[in-house]
């Protein structure tokens, strides 16, 4: 692993809806940055995420306003406005395109976990998508399985883009968070406490009466 010759800087990509973002993204963007040994990370927010269409989601300004105070004052993490400055549909081809439009000479690493890797062949043009890549932090948690040979096949070069990230075993969901708080129950250290502040002031997640 190193910088490809020329490059400026070593970013991650870390897209989500962050509704919420929670303890484990911190912990896992953490990870990324120091085993892939990068300048920053830009946490970048999908407004209207393609495959949750028709699905409840909490408003851009709130999700925005959470990331923002996940990652206050960490100079390790930037926020990204790349999907949001732009109309949809939000697919991952286009923001690492205009990324790259963005920061010339930057080396762009897009991070994901082993089960989005497993789903690279129904994504939107996914050897365009590759091709937008320097290379592909995937996530690697205990216990898993990925069969990167079988990917292989249908990508050829696919392995030398992937750096895996040994991650730690994290029980945390977003959706996990959300029926805590619809059911009532106790979900406070799941995370971060400035989001945890916003979530309660919102009253967001609460069962609808």
């Amino acid at each position: 692993m190193g910088r490809l010759k020329g490059a400026t800087e070593r970013l991650g990509i870390f897209g989500g809806t962050f509704d919420p973002p929670h303890v484990g993204h911190q912990i896992l963007a953490m990870e990324a940055y120091d085993q892939l040994q990068l300048d920053r990370v830009l946490w970048v927010l999908a407004p209207n995420p393609p495959h949750k269409l028709g699905k409840k989601i909490s408003s851009l300004e709130l999700r925005i306003e959470m990331v923002r105070a996940a990652i206050d004052g960490d100079e390790i993490f930037e926020f990204s406005r790349v999907d949001i400055d732009r109309p949809g549909p939000h697919y991952v081809l286009d923001t690492m395109r205009i990324l790259r439009e963005q920061r010339p000479g930057a080396e762009l690493v897009f991070l994901m976990g082993g089960d989005s890797l497993h789903d690279l062949p129904a994504w939107h043009k996914p050897d365009e998508f590759i091709d937008a890549c320097d290379y592909l932090g995937v996530m690697h948690r205990p216990g898993e399985v990925i069969r990167l040979e079988e990917l292989e096949s249908r990508f050829p070069g696919l392995s030398e883009k992937v750096e895996f990230i040994e991650a730690p075993l994290l029980e945390i969901s977003s959706n996990q968070i959300r029926s805590l708080a619809t059911g009532g129950k106790p979900f406070r250290y799941y995370l971060p406490f400035e989001v945890y502040k916003i979530v309660e002031a919102e009253n967001l997640y609460q069962k609808e009466t």
